[in-house]
């Protein structure tokens, strides 16, 4: 009786009937469910494709080049940095040039003219981009299909080149920094100038040639020297002696001022002498009296001569460049 009893209390209890009920129109709402999420898959994808430009009408234009790597489907090609246009398809045409064909959308088509530059460029870092240029906006538009070329510039060619000039580069300053090169035999011969200029001879030594030869020109040099002080010497003596205030100059001055009177009389003696003469042709009875004033008169300028003449032999005699004097040179 005890185990029956336990066994009931463990059971558990049955449900009602009304809860067993099945819910109504189960395949309708499944069906409304699976539609309502067909709907919102169909509804995120058009959203998708109508926000990627897929239902905006584009213009085509088919870019040719040579080689299209790093060009994929559905990469931008951009204008001043905005992207205008979508690669949709890329073409091997039958001359071996590749055709990449670009949808671009109508509203942005008015920034291609026909004078624009496309180019494709492969940099170092990052990928490869497709880009337009419009230099001059007033040209007309770029037409519907319009076949351009494409100007590659891959940054990333030049690599091989830049390496191999480093090499070469390295070579060659390697081939001059070593031991046995021109470069290091010309600073040895650096070094070693240095170090005679610092020597007893110095620069001069280094220009001579050798020590001896140095020598004898600094030799010559302080006779050189020697001469010119001894030279300013006698130059000074001769100006003291020539123009100070006990020397020749104040004699010779003086010597003059007396000279300049001398001159003075004897041209007072020969206006007397013309006065005399023109007498003696006026009266030419009284010729005795004329002779005795003319040799009177001549007496006078004959003295006047000889003061004349001993003071220009004391000039003569004063004055120092005169003579010759002679200058021992050492």
């Amino acid at each position: 009786m005890q185990t029956d009893e336990s066994a009931g209390a463990a059971a558990p209890p049955l449900p009602d009937a009304a809860e067993l009920r099945p819910v109504a129109h189960l395949r309708a709402k499944a069906a409304a469910l699976l539609i309502f999420t067909l709907a919102l898959v169909l509804g995120s994808a058009l959203y998708l494709l109508y926000s990627r430009g897929v239902f905006e009408p584009t213009q085509r234009l088919v870019l040719t080049t040579d080689d299209s790597e790093g060009v994929v489907v559905g990469m931008d090609m951009t204008f001043s940095g905005f992207p205008i246009g979508r690669v949709r398809q890329i073409q091997l045409s039958g001359d071996g040039n590749v055709r990449i064909l670009v949808d671009v959308p109508r509203k942005d088509a008015h920034w291609l003219r026909e004078s624009s530059v496309f180019t494709l460029v492969r940099g170092l870092v990052g990928g490869t981009t497709i880009k337009a240029y419009s230099g001059i906006l007033s040209d007309p538009a770029l037409a519907e299909g319009a076949e351009r070329p494409v100007l590659r510039g891959d940054a990333t060619a030049e690599i091989p080149q830049i390496m191999a000039s480093a090499k070469t580069l390295l070579a060659n300053l390697g081939a001059m920094t070593a031991h046995d090169s021109a470069l290091g035999g010309a600073l040895g011969e650096v070094r070693s100038l240095a170090e005679r200029l610092q020597g007893p001879g110095g620069a001069l030594g280094v220009v001579m040639g050798n020590e001896a030869d140095a020598r004898r020109v600094v030799a010559t040099l302080e006779r050189a020297n020697s001469l010119m002080a001894r030279m300013e010497q006698l130059v000074t003596r001769a100006d003291r002696q020539v123009f100070d205030a006990d020397g020749v100059m104040p004699e010779v001055r003086a010597t003059v001022a007396q000279l300049n009177g001398l001159l003075g009389d004897t041209r007072q003696s020969l206006r007397k002498v013309d006065a005399v003469l023109a007498e003696v042709q006026a009266v030419g009875a009284n010729a005795r009296e004329a002779t005795t004033d003319l040799g009177a008169l001549r007496g006078e300028v004959e003295g006047n001569l000889r003061r004349l003449e001993t003071i220009l032999v004391d000039i003569q005699r004063k004055w120092p460049f005169a003579q010759k004097p002679e200058l021992a040179l050492p």
